[in-house]
């Protein structure tokens, strides 16, 4: 099946990706299983080696950390945050109709964006970087700010999407590890993997990753990317991307039996319109077969890290665009439509 597909396809849809308004940069990775394909292409003012921010599939590596741990009995799913917070961190954190469910809270329900905990990033967050302020956002600041938001839903009952929950993750690994989140992914995923050009990105005077986009616009925010860490603070290639995708799938952090217990999809709206399961999601590619698309996440910078099972081919890349899901989603598609 494989065979039929033409380098010159891929070549093509990423140039003709780059014609689409606000687009300028993009780079499409894509490998089938048995590596009987392995294609990757740039257009525009990327190049198939360029570094850039992954952003929010930076929540795959935490997953794949979170579930190594648990493969080593260091933690369970189950776990209540509690165990790993004081009570004035936890204080008011998650208020809903009088009642304080902060100490409700479980690993699990981070990681399926189940918590109800607000998501410091959709408000004053957002709003500053559109606008061109570049601020750091500790930990502190956005428990903070996230205590003055109110929650829509008690712990499990419903999901929101929330970068907030993958803050507390990262404070939960630093605690468990004793390490930062820096030391952590280094040992655990990019050392292991033999990974040169992926890091956390920490440094605000660090100029490697190419700048994403916002419209027309140039996002250049140092200070902010460089203080997000595990909500989605990689710097890493799509050659690199597509290892580490390939080495979550294939059962190299974990036991690949824990994939059932993660596939328990519930459909989000914002900030797109897919399915979340616990720390992955899924991508659907056609309203025929809505919830057998592509598993993987999603970055907020247009970047994208996907299986497809159904084909088994894997995807990563980005678009490099603040809102340039649609139209990596559209390249995707069209390379399994060409390989059906």
């Amino acid at each position: 099946m494989f065979s039929t597909i033409e380098p010159s396809f891929i070549d093509d849809l990423v140039t003709e990706a780059t014609s689409r308004k606000n687009i300028f940069g993009v780079v499409l990775a894509v490998e089938s299983g048995d590596n009987s394909l392995s294609y990757i292409s740039a257009a525009g003012n990327l190049t198939t080696d360029e570094p850039y921010f992954i952003a929010s599939v930076t929540k795959l590596y935490v997953t794949a950390v979170i579930l190594k741990l648990r493969s080593e009995n260091r933690l369970n799913l189950h776990d209540k945050i509690s165990q790993y917070f004081s009570d004035d961190i936890l204080h008011q954190l998650h208020v809903y109709k009088s009642k304080d469910y902060s100490k409700d809270i479980t690993i699990k329900h981070l990681m399926s964006n189940t918590s109800g905990i607000p998501d410091y990033f959709s408000s004053a967050a957002t709003k500053e970087l559109l606008a061109g302020i570049d601020q750091s956002w500790s930990f502190d600041r956005e428990l903070t700010a996230v205590k003055q938001m109110k929650p829509k839903f008690a712990p499990g009952q419903k999901v929101q999407y929330s970068d907030t929950n993958f803050q507390i993750l990262g404070k939960i690994i630093e605690t468990i590890t004793e390490k930062d989140i820096h030391t952590t992914f280094k040992e655990i995923i990019f050392d292991e993997l033999q990974l040169e050009n992926t890091y956390l990105y920490e440094d605000p005077k660090d100029s490697r990753p190419s700048t994403f986009y916002y419209k027309e616009k140039k996002m250049d925010r140092p200070n902010y990317m460089s203080s997000i860490g595990p909500e989605g603070g990689i710097v890493s290639t799509a050659k690199e991307c597509m290892i580490f995708l390939k080495a979550f799938f294939n059962g190299q952090f974990f036991p690949k039996e824990y994939f059932d217990e993660l596939k328990e999809w519930k459909f989000l709206f914002m900030p797109g319109t897919f399915f979340y399961g616990v720390g992955i999601a899924n991508q659907p590619i056609s309203l025929k077969d809505f919830k057998n698309g592509l598993i993987g996440h999603w970055g907020q910078t247009g970047s994208f890290a996907f299986y497809h099972p159904k084909t088994d081919l894997y995807f990563t890349g980005t678009t490099n665009q603040f809102w340039g899901q649609r139209i990596a989603a559209q390249m995707m598609a069209k390379v399994i439509k060409q390989l059906n």
